[in-house]
């Protein structure tokens, strides 16, 4: 924001507007920088503290803020009395705070940024205080807004994101009020969601641009306006669908809401609009321990024909959080206080109509316990301390509102689970709380089921579709996989020729692009193509030739490109770094097809084969190893992994002296097995 003068119509004087710092200031702690990026830049310290005159000490003013990079809430004070709170959010955006007459002295003023007891590098620039409170500022500085599906031109929930000349998302009213949201729309900082496409906001005079978006499934329509001071403009835009996704639900199974869950800022009829507005077929509540029915909210917007939703809850525990659903309304809550995963799932399980049972962000960090640390899970052979015969259905690889620093990381323990003999389905989720600062459905899962109508999805379809792992884990990419042209995601290819194609399809939107496909078998990569961005939008598949294996594996395939920067999509920070490095990614994945290599009709896991290895030639290396030469590393690690269940000594004289002689799969394994003992 630039603008020395705002014009106020009405009395149209001019606004005073001072300048109280330029900036940019970084604030973090000093020698301990939460970024890379922010390791260049030498912080100012924890807080900020300026201290600044002003003219017209009696009235009303408006503090505006540029900032960015904000996860944890920063107070604002002005004359030791705290205005408010900076906005968390990480994207760039202008905030501002009304400060009372009789605040402010003539001579000597303090504004001081307060820091959050956790880390936290912030930018903060741009500071600028306007003399009259904000309503005024705004009004008569009118934008409508009308967006539309081509070609048909027809009405459709979605999302408007306006940005400043700088880049920020910048401060805007709902014409005539400063009410935030009705039943046909909200506003965050930047953001409208739509009922039907259509807006008429208030901005302060200036250069924007404007992003009409509605998530993956479609293109992003961009146009640039100038805003005039007392004057009302129109501006259309038209979105169109970009990436197939016909037979597919898409679905976002973790959602929470203000109202039930207590914290973030998405109501529950707020979020109503979300689900709409991104595009999300199956929307699952899943606020902490409760049963949250959507079907009135979405009634009541008028909604409903978008979307089919589904009473779930977050079973949230010490021990991890677990998503539930489909539930009864009116069930009782599961007892979320056990500790021991067999009677806690049971007990969940038990729950009327629960079909489905997800285990959330495994390796985030609540209350102290992560589900997938390496007191709890072997990431090399996936023996879980707390798993036994009651299991999870599925687990979440991408929580696009807990990402991983590495984005493969869940992935390899997913594997780790498969090779153990788990069949568990991968999901993608948002686990959003709130309108704007994690989106809903960025990160989410499609599942092959009937879409014709999306206020009627049949859910025991989907469920039933989920558990057999026909889905398809998505965030800004969506990808599809066949063997031999006949097989697809969940099912067991048999009666396979010597040599087949296994063919990823990988499709993206326009404004994302298909960088790398992979191909793992049993976990481990074994093709890859790197592909050139392309001059136009385009489908990528990627044809690999493979032999039929003598033995059974699962085939996965991965596809990621570069993150998106943009304001409308912006491709979030992890939420627990495990690096100062921060490389935005869009991925999407398969769940896997299952090869009957040796040709009984059916699928082993390596974990099957290692049982039968340990059974026909015992625990021995010397007659173990010879045998495990031609089979691929899983089915070797489990089968090392079992001797070590059974009491071999794998660090002792006689596997160290037999390695010697074994083929490199066998030396790989026991190496990292010795690195990774079992939990």
């Amino acid at each position: 924001m630039c603008l020395l003068l705002l014009l106020m119509p009405g009395s149209m004087r001019a606004a005073e507007s001072q300048m109280l710092s330029v900036g940019p200031h970084y604030l973090s702690v000093p020698g301990l920088p939460e970024w890379e990026d922010f390791s260049a830049n030498k912080p100012e310290g924890r807080e900020l503290n300026i201290s600044f005159p002003v003219k017209t000490a009696s009235e009303p003013h408006t503090l505006f803020v540029r900032q960015r990079g904000v996860k944890m809430p920063w107070r604002v004070f002005v004359n030791n009395r705290e205005v408010g709170k900076l906005v968390t959010q990480d994207t760039a955006l202008v905030a501002y705070f009304e400060i009372p007459a009789g605040l402010l002295k003539a001579e000597a003023n303090s504004l001081r940024f307060e820091p959050p007891k956790s880390i936290d590098d912030i930018e903060v620039s741009d500071i600028r205080l306007v003399t009259g409170t904000a309503k005024p500022l705004f009004a008569g500085n009118t934008l409508r807004l009308k967006v539309t599906e081509a070609p048909e031109q027809a009405a459709l929930p979605c999302r408007i994101t306006i940005v400043d000349a700088s880049g920020a998302l910048a401060p805007m009213v709902m014409a005539g009020e400063m009410k935030t949201d009705t039943s046909d729309f909200i506003t965050r900082t930047g953001v409208i969601y739509t009922r039907d496409g259509t807006g008429t906001v208030e901005l302060l005079p200036g250069d924007y641009t404007i992003y009409a978006s509605r998530g993956m499934e479609y293109s992003v329509a961009t146009q640039q306006v100038t805003v005039t001071a007392g004057e009302t403009k129109t501006l259309e835009l038209a979105i169109r669908r970009e990436v197939n996704t016909k037979g597919w639900v898409a679905a976002d199974t973790h959602i929470h809401t203000l109202t039930y869950s207590g914290h973030g800022d998405a109501t529950v009829d707020e979020r109503m609009l979300t689900i709409a507005g991104e595009g999300i077929e199956l929307p699952i509540s899943t606020d902490h321990n409760h049963h949250t029915d959507y079907s009135e909210a979405a009634l009541k917007s008028k909604l409903q024909e978008h979307f089919t939703p589904v009473i779930g809850n977050e079973v949230t525990t010490k021990v991890g959080h677990f998503n539930a659903f489909p539930i009864a309304a009116g069930s009782t809550i599961a007892d979320f206080k056990q500790t021991d995963w067999t009677d806690l799932l049971k007990g969940i399980r038990a729950t009327p109509r629960v079909q489905v049972i997800t285990l959330n962000h495994p390796r985030d960090l609540h209350s102290g316990f992560i589900p997938f640390a390496a007191t709890n899970l072997n990431p090399v052979t996936g023996a879980h301390v707390r798993i036994t015969n009651e299991l999870f259905d599925a687990v979440e690889v991408i929580t696009s509102g807990a990402m991983q620093s590495d984005t493969h990381l869940l992935y390899r323990d997913w594997f780790a689970l498969l090779n153990h003999g788990n069949r568990i389905v991968a999901v993608g989720s948002s686990d959003t709380h709130d309108v704007s600062r994690f989106i809903l459905g960025q990160g989410r899962t499609y599942i092959a089921a009937n879409d014709d109508d999306p206020g009627r999805i049949d859910i025991n379809e989907v469920c039933k579709k989920l558990k057999e792992g026909r889905a398809s884990v998505s965030m800004g990419l969506f990808a599809d996989m066949d063997v031999a042209q006949q097989f697809h995601m969940g099912d067991v290819a048999t009666n396979l020729p010597d040599e087949f194609i296994v063919t990823v399809h990988a499709d993206s939107p326009s404004w994302t692009w298909v960088q790398k496909v992979e191909l793992y078998a049993n976990g481990n990569l074994v093709r890859q193509t790197d592909y050139l961005r392309p001059n136009q939008r385009l489908r990528r598949s990627s044809g690999f030739v493979m032999k039929r294996p003598f033995h059974d594996v699962y085939l996965v395939g991965i596809a990621t490109g570069p993150g998106v920067t943009a304001p409308y999509a912006e491709t979030p920070r992890p939420y627990q770094p495990s690096s100062k490095t921060f490389t935005p990614r869009v991925i999407a994945s398969t769940n896997p097809i299952w090869i009957d290599g040796d040709g009984d009709g059916k699928y082993t896991s390596p974990r099957g084969y290692a049982e039968q290895l340990v059974k026909d030639y015992g625990t021995s290396p010397e007659r173990l190893f010879p045998v495990l030469a031609p089979y691929d590393e899983a089915i070797v690690t489990q089968t090392l992994a079992l001797c070590l269940e059974r009491g071999a000594d794998i660090k002792g004289e006689g596997f160290t002296k037999a390695a010697e002689l074994a083929a490199p799969v066998v030396k790989k394994a026991l190496a990292q097995l010795r690195e990774n003992p079992l939990p």
